[in-house]
């Protein structure tokens, strides 16, 4: 019974050319050239051909087991780790768990082909992509920053809902600075791009959404129009400050690199937090301060350009007067001005007693202090404070400032309004109901 033989297409060209040897159409030096190949080889094939036949052509490893084979124990404890604890992880997350937690060093290939031929397929489902023109990387680091927020849920149901605002270097896909936020806001964004101002320097560019906190929907006022300029955002008129270029976006596609940066992280950060049982916005930020450093070691990549285009901050600049919010009031007779729902008073100075329909600056900072400033100079400072307590308490952006003992006018309370009030009918007695007598152009009312 003959044995069957599969060949490849190459060793299906050497049967043939030896056939034509065999039967004296070909001689061995024209053989060896058509293989490209010594005529001594050529020799030693044709020998054991015809001990042999068409087997002796085959590869002699054809049908064993590699040598370089993932052994059976380690396949094993691959799908021991998988099925356990990682069964939601993809492949390449996997790989990297299985060599950083486990020692266990594989590529993503051989864990593919391990998890798949357990009939285990990955939980990330890929759609066939979309063909967009390619935009290349800037060259120098600092040169473009892209930002935005993530509304997910971050803590899996086990804390708040959380927003998660990031920024990413456009040349190397590095996070300089991410925190998260009980909500997507103006502050979140002013203290992002504080601690990368104070890490790295200004940024020569930022590209955002056209989300109202970096673009103002307001209309622009006479005075605007006749200045030529736009109204702008607190964030806008931050980065104008800076002298930073905020560069909007028309489409999520147009800064894919944050919204892929959300779609990772929405997988392995979602997983860390989980790992270390975060449940507060406090935890979830001190978890995200471990995780940035070795996230940017492994999905860095090497710019153009190495030297980096940050500029430093300016010296003789105080931060403060710039990371914060500022509003314009006008201030009544009495000097006070209003804010928040609460009227403010400015105490006489040495500069001028009377500041009666001036503008002043209001600063509203971070720690939450309030200041007011007119013509670079400081009149006042306010700060909130708690009963009982000698500190000031600080308050976020959004929160109106306590009342304080003298800089303050009091706001005569309101009363609560009732959703249905009943008319008052008067009783049968009373004066309204009496009938009236008119004596010489006069009413009286009878009695």
């Amino acid at each position: 019974m003959s044995e069957e033989v599969t060949l490849t297409i190459q060793e299906q060209k050497r049967l043939r050319l030896l056939n034509e040897v065999e039967s004296g159409m070909m001689t061995v030096v024209r053989a060896a050239e058509s293989m490209g190949r010594s005529e001594r080889h050529v020799y030693r094939l044709l020998a054991r051909y015809r001990r042999e036949g068409a087997a002796a052509l085959a590869h002699g490893n054809r049908g064993r087991p590699s040598t370089r084979r993932i052994a059976q124990q380690v396949r094993e404890q691959v799908l021991e780790r998988l099925q356990a604890d990682y069964r939601d992880y993809n492949d390449y997350h996997l790989t990297d768990v299985l060599a950083e937690e486990h020692h266990l060093a594989l590529s993503r290939s051989s864990v593919r082909r391990i998890r798949r031929e357990a009939g285990l397929p990955s939980p990330r489902k890929r759609r066939a992509p979309r063909h967009r023109s390619r935009r290349e990387r800037r060259p120098r680091p600092g040169m473009l920053l892209q930002m935005d927020g993530s509304d997910h849920e971050w803590l899996d149901k086990r804390g708040p809902r959380l927003v998660l605002i990031a920024a990413i270097d456009d040349a190397t896909g590095e996070v300089p600075f991410a925190l998260f936020r009980p909500q997507e806001d103006a502050a979140g964004y002013f203290l992002l791009l504080r601690q990368i101002v104070q890490r790295h320097g200004l940024p020569l560019a930022l590209y955002a959404d056209r989300h109202t906190i970096f673009q103002s929907p307001k209309q622009a006022t006479l005075e605007q129009e006749l200045a030529g300029q736009l109204p702008r955002s607190q964030f806008g008129r931050l980065v104008d400050e800076l002298g930073i270029e905020l560069i909007p976006a028309y489409s999520p596609q147009a800064k894919g690199r944050i919204e892929r940066l959300f779609e990772t992280l929405q997988d392995r950060l979602l997983k860390t937090l989980r790992r270390a049982g975060a449940c507060s916005l406090e935890e979830a930020n001190r978890v995200l301060a471990h995780f940035l450093p070795g996230f940017n070691r492994r999905f860095r990549k090497q710019p153009a350009q190495p030297e980096p285009a940050y500029l430093p901050w300016p010296a003789g600049l105080d931060p403060e007067s710039l990371f914060c919010f500022k509003h314009q009031r006008r201030v009544y007779n009495d000097n006070t001005f209003p804010f928040s729902g609460h009227r403010l008073q400015i105490p006489p100075d040495r500069h001028q007693a009377n500041y009666a329909r001036c503008r002043v600056e209001v600063r509203q900072h971070m720690d939450g202090r309030l200041s007011a400033w007119y013509q670079g100079r400081k009149l006042i400072a306010y700060a909130p404070e708690q009963p009982g307590t000698p500190q000031v308490d600080k308050f976020t952006p959004a929160q109106a400032p306590a009342s304080t003992r003298s800089s303050t006018v009091a706001k005569k309370p309101r009363l609560p309004k009732t959703k249905s009030r009943q008319p008052w009918k008067p009783p049968a007695d009373h004066p309204w109901r009496r009938p009236f007598k008119i004596t010489a152009g006069v009413k009286e009312t009878a009695t």
